[in-house]
């Protein structure tokens, strides 16, 4: 085979791109991933929360009652921040979406959750374990916490739902919650301890691990523009750093950036963007935070990070491009001071996002309905990390053959028309 030549492209290397180049390289197939970045890992993977969420098989939804609505729609719920300037352009969006947040429509992306969120914590263990990197992930779970009776109505009744699908949690008092976490102020009242999630220190450096261990294997990491991809004669072809590649099949694993390469090939995803911000943090007077822990009336996580304490905001409503705003950690920093003794900043700017999200917050897994050796892998809204190695696995089962770990029917693209 030509140096050139591949049995499959895949575009783009952030968790979803690098997991399932792995899973196809363990099937044999030769792979190169193409990434503008300049490295694995550095976009919308590098900023999340850290925890694989094996608990979240409901989807995050639009508000339904009329006071939420209006609440988040003047700017004054902190779980969200809309930029106003950028509604004309997302309306569209936002009705689907709001549309798809019915309780019916929930409960119908969430029995399609739920097969793949059930194996994200072994699909992850098996990627770490080969990779090396077994340290990178933790145990320990991660805690919702509340403020009020209000939000402990709230949490408590968000974890009973939870229980009936057989995700395991623990019910915490303020007493128990100390003893999980002895440096929160008394604002926490208490939470739900999530058990079973396994999290990370580093999400960067994970996707990387996995990254350097699909290098070691044979693989190609190649420096290119994904919206150079072209087909003739069933070859997908691609300009890039080394020259033009070649592969029988290429698979967008993009993210945000799915529609750069999807439109020209006539295909409208409607793909919304759930802006992200995170800042690092030093804690004060020698308070220390052992896991993850959600504020859940406010909307914020606050993770202990290789970096520091990581405050990783909700979602701004934008245009995938607008220019970064510190509005939303600048509005939110105030409450996590009053939450747990964060002291100074330690990033000079806060990093940003973006989550790729469809309305019914359901990937897009699978063939393209009209183009042969084309394949999607993107639009995983808040649980990129969580759901990539699993992705990656039904993906090369689909691409090669195999029984599907699960029915990858509710992930098909074809369900947007």
């Amino acid at each position: 085979m030509p140096a050139n030549t591949f049995d499959v492209i895949v575009l783009g290397a952030g968790i979803v791109g690098i997991s399932a180049a792995l899973h196809l390289q363990a099937r044999g197939r030769s792979v190169a991933v193409v990434e503008r970045a300049g490295g694995a890992g550095r976009e919308t993977s590098f900023g999340s929360t850290g925890i694989v969420q094996t608990e979240a098989i409901f989807p995050y939804t639009f508000p339904r009652n009329v006071g939420e609505i209006a609440s988040a729609a003047l700017n004054r719920d902190p779980r969200a921040h809309i930029r106003y300037a950028a509604l004309p352009a997302i309306a569209p969006w936002v009705v689907r979406y709001f549309l798809a947040s019915s309780p019916s429509r929930k409960q119908v992306s969430a029995m399609a959750m739920r097969p793949l969120i059930g194996r994200a914590r072994a699909e992850h263990e098996k990627l770490a374990s080969q990779a090396g990197a077994t340290t990178l992930l933790r145990g320990g779970g991660w805690i919702k916490a509340f403020r009020s009776r209000q939000g402990r109505e709230t949490v408590l009744a968000e974890a009973d739902e939870l229980a009936r699908y057989d995700i395991p949690s623990a019910v915490l008092d303020r007493h128990a919650l100390l003893a999980l976490e002895p440096h929160l102020s008394e604002v926490a009242l208490g939470g739900v301890h999530f058990t079973d999630p396994p999290t990370t220190p580093d999400p960067g450096a994970l996707v990387q691990s996995y990254a350097a261990h699909f290098e070691a294997r044979g693989g190609r990491m190649i420096g290119g523009d994904a919206r150079g991809l072209t087909q003739s004669c069933a070859v997908w072809s691609l300009p890039t750093a080394e020259g033009v590649i070649s592969a029988a099949q290429a698979v967008v694993a993009l993210g945000p950036w799915a529609n750069d390469v999807c439109r020209p090939l006539g295909y409208r995803f409607p793909l919304g963007f759930k802006r992200g911000y995170h800042m690092h943090y030093s804690a004060a007077a020698g308070a220390s935070l052992s896991r993850p822990v959600l504020d859940a009336e406010l909307g914020y996580v606050l993770t202990p990070m290789s970096a520091g304490i990581r405050l990783t905001t909700g979602a701004e409503f934008a245009r995938r491009d607008d220019p970064p705003s510190t509005a939303h950690l600048d509005r939110l920093e105030p409450f996590a001071r009053t939450f747990f003794p964060l002291a100074a900043r330690r990033d000079a700017q806060p990093w940003l996002g973006r989550r790729p999200c469809l309305p019914d917050m359901l990937p897009v897994i699978g063939p393209a309905p009209r183009h042969a050796g084309l394949w999607f892998d993107f639009g995983h809204q808040h649980l990129g990390l969580t759901l990539g190695p699993v992705s990656g696995r039904l993906l090369a089962e689909m691409m090669t053959g195999e029984e599907a770990c699960v029915d990858p029917a509710p992930y098909r693209a074809g369900r947007f028309g």
